[in-house]
């Protein structure tokens, strides 16, 4: 079995137990071990019943982060950690987003300083967080796994119609879209894949593909004019 497939089998099937309680988070967050048979594995668990309510989203960010994966999985790009809802888990409805193993102290700063070899898939998130109109990607969001992948997590505040993009990645400001990249995107002007847009209410998708339509016809990556699309805090 593949590796994605067995992440989805036992994310989506495997038993659930909580471990323990993530610190520092905005909302409530576990860590939890998922088991079938002899297989088991670590995943990161979202209920809607810890989150904070909000007045610019509804209740339900277990949605978009199942939007962000399979978003990112359509595109190719594979970079957000395999995700899916879970109704029959111990505290209720919510997402469970596979473990990354990795170096805690690594994130997006100090990977742009110290890692240029990760600075493509940097770059690749950037775009990624101007399409899905990220509200959320602090340093800390952007891991590199013990395989030398880069990846990002928590997307809870995403693809809001209302153009809310607050971001650390801006090292990347103004430099053009490599083809294959646009190449990615190019379809989402046209439609967005029915397992995203089923997560999301009809404003937000015409908005995804009004901001790929964008893209399209300035092919640069976004800048920031005002000097306050940061999230707070940075890390």
């Amino acid at each position: 079995m593949a590796a994605c497939d067995r992440e989805l089998t036992l994310l989506a099937e495997g038993h659930v137990e909580l471990i323990g309680r993530i610190p520092r988070s905005s909302n409530e967050t576990f860590l939890v071990e998922i088991s079938s048979g002899d297989d088991t594995g670590f995943a990161i668990y979202k209920p809607e019943a810890g989150e904070r309510p909000l007045s610019d989203f509804e209740p339900g960010l277990y949605r978009r982060e199942r939007a962000a994966y399979l978003l990112s999985e359509s595109l190719g790009w594979g970079f957000v950690p395999t995700t899916v809802v879970r109704e029959e888990a111990p505290l209720g409805i919510g997402s469970l987003q596979w473990f990354i193993d990795c170096d805690y102290s690594e994130h997006y700063f100090t990977l742009y300083d110290d890692v240029p070899e990760t600075h493509r898939d940097l770059a690749r998130i950037a775009l990624f967080d101007y399409v899905a109109n990220n509200t959320d990607r602090k340093s800390g969001h952007v891991l590199r796994g013990d395989d030398g992948r880069v990846w990002g997590i928590d997307h809870g505040l995403c693809f809001s119609a209302i153009f809310k993009l607050r971001t650390v990645i801006w090292d990347f400001a103004g430099d053009p879209i490599p083809g294959a990249l646009l190449e990615d995107i190019a379809p989402l002007a046209e439609a967005v894949p029915a397992e995203v847009a089923e997560l999301l209410d009809g404003s937000e998708v015409t908005a995804l593909q009004r901001r790929v339509r964008r893209l399209l016809h300035e092919p640069v990556l976004p800048v920031d004019h005002t000097g306050m699309r940061y999230p707070w805090p940075l890390v």
